[in-house]
């Protein structure tokens, strides 16, 4: 699952509903306990940047947050958030396959999942959700299960 980020603070999820950037800004805040304010010209001192913005699929709010706290596992967050909002929200997970996601829900579960991604002009739209069980022709695909 995602955990700690190596890359210093960039995590990228997709929200299940169409949320308004002000209240994913504002739950983050309080999920972080930090301020979070939207991407711009003007950095806060020790504040977390947020994009949101909408693409079509079945996940269609984007939540990029840039500058997130290093010492806050990415899942532990997403998971606060998707409470807080009460809507699924989608990970990356550590796995090397290109379909497979974690899904933090509205009850603060983590399940690892494939998603049948499409890239648009708009962004990635993520769609057709299913639990990962091994069995999943996606599962049989991925790389590290190609060396086996």
């Amino acid at each position: 699952m995602a955990d700690m980020d190596p890359t210093g603070g960039l995590w990228n999820w997709a929200a299940a509903t169409s949320l308004p950037a002000d209240r994913v800004h504002g739950t983050l805040a309080g999920a972080l306990e930090r301020t979070v304010v939207p991407l711009g010209p003007e950095l806060v001192e020790g504040a977390v940047l947020c994009d949101v913005y909408h693409v079509g699929g079945d996940f269609p709010t984007l939540i990029d947050v840039y500058l997130a706290p290093e010492t806050l596992a990415e899942a532990t967050a997403a998971s606060a958030v998707a409470v807080r909002l009460e809507v699924e929200i989608l990970l990356p997970d550590d796995t090397l396959n290109p379909t497979r996601y974690v899904l933090a829900g509205p009850d603060g579960s983590l399940t690892p999942v494939h998603v049948d991604e499409v890239e648009t002009d708009d962004g990635p739209e993520r769609r057709q959700v299913r639990r990962c069980t091994g069995v999943d022709p996606a599962c049989a695909a991925a790389p590290e299960d190609a060396a086996a």
